[in-house]
């Protein structure tokens, strides 16, 4: 089976409609992965559309060369380039941006890629795994205080402390190179956890996060979504922990808003600068259907916002 079937693409058909694709317009999925928001979106958009994939994974670009079509075009970035990719391609403003966060089945599945505890592998967390620091690296000299912040922080880990403590006096003992090495380190100090969860799942989500930037990131992409949307344009984002939607729900909460003034001053309601944005709807979640097929798909939350025109109205063919 190949590996574009292996994996299951979470709310697929809920964030493409939330795109509302215009057969002519221009489109961005920031995190392509294995294709399936991308195909879709390909098979919405007439022949004039267009539709630019971005994904920092070597493994998902090796995959998208798959995708024989005149109206899409893979980049090899992080979706923080947004707006360097865009003005490299003479792209003004897009029509759409999706941007499914987190790991894809694939990268947890592959044991090389380490980013689970189901393997014995080298502890690698990297999704470009052509640059940055592995995690094995990163254990191998951060000291206890930032370890246990990361852990804390990122992971939402109450044993933090302990952890990161437990860490560096095994590293004193033996490098912690493998999967496998973290994991009993975490269990020898994590006594409980939620049933059906393995003790090192906080610390391997802290992990990678920090590894990966996935919270600087988000926070970074975000405005430069909106400024690349054209007024009636759609941003959908899927988010899979509270952490990133946390972001991703005070980031659109904030550009509906618009600036908020003083209380009393002088200023007409019609004055005020108005928002970016407009909510669409409320989060959405997969639904039993999906998650009998794709558990995987339990904490998947997706959230829409429209862009406005000046005048606080969208694009009147949005």
């Amino acid at each position: 089976m190949s590996e574009e079937l292996q994996h299951a693409t979470v709310l697929l058909h809920e964030a493409v409609e939330a795109l509302q694709i215009q057969p002519q317009g221009i489109y961005v999925d920031g995190t392509f992965g294995r294709g399936g928001h991308s195909r879709l979106i390909l098979q919405k958009l007439g022949p004039q559309g267009r539709l630019i994939a971005l994904d920092k994974d070597l493994a998902a670009i090796a995959a998208g060369q798959s995708v024989r079509d005149a109206r899409f075009q893979l980049v090899h970035s992080g979706f923080e380039a947004l707006g360097s990719v865009l003005k490299s391609l003479a792209v003004d403003k897009v029509d759409g941006v999706l941007l499914d966060l987190g790991v894809s089945s694939p990268q947890l599945d592959d044991a090389a890629r380490g980013f689970s505890f189901r393997f014995d592998a080298p502890l690698d967390m990297r999704m470009d795994t052509s640059s940055g620091q592995t995690a094995a690296e990163w254990l191998a000299q951060a000291d206890e205080s930032l370890l246990s912040e990361v852990i804390r922080d990122y992971g939402e880990e109450r044993f933090a402390k302990q952890i990161a403590r437990a860490i560096v006096a095994a590293r004193k003992e033996q490098a912690i190179l493998t999967t496998r090495q973290l994991s009993e380190v975490v269990a020898k100090v994590v006594r409980t956890r939620e049933p059906g969860k393995n003790p090192a799942t906080r610390t391997f989500q802290a992990i990678r996060i920090y590894i990966n930037r996935e919270l600087e990131e988000l926070t970074h992409i975000l405005p430069q979504c909106v400024d690349s949307l054209k007024p009636g344009g759609r941003l959908a984002v899927i988010s899979f922990h509270s952490l990133e939607d946390r972001i991703v729900k005070r980031f659109m909460r904030d550009m509906a808003q618009g600036d908020k003034m003083p209380m009393g001053l002088p200023i007409r309601a019609a004055d005020i600068p108005q928002g970016k944005l407009k909510l669409c709807g409320k989060a959405v979640y997969a639904g039993e259907a999906e998650l009998a097929v794709n558990p995987r798909a339990r904490s998947a939350v997706l959230r829409v916002a429209e862009r406005i025109n000046d005048d606080g109205k969208g694009d009147a063919g949005g």
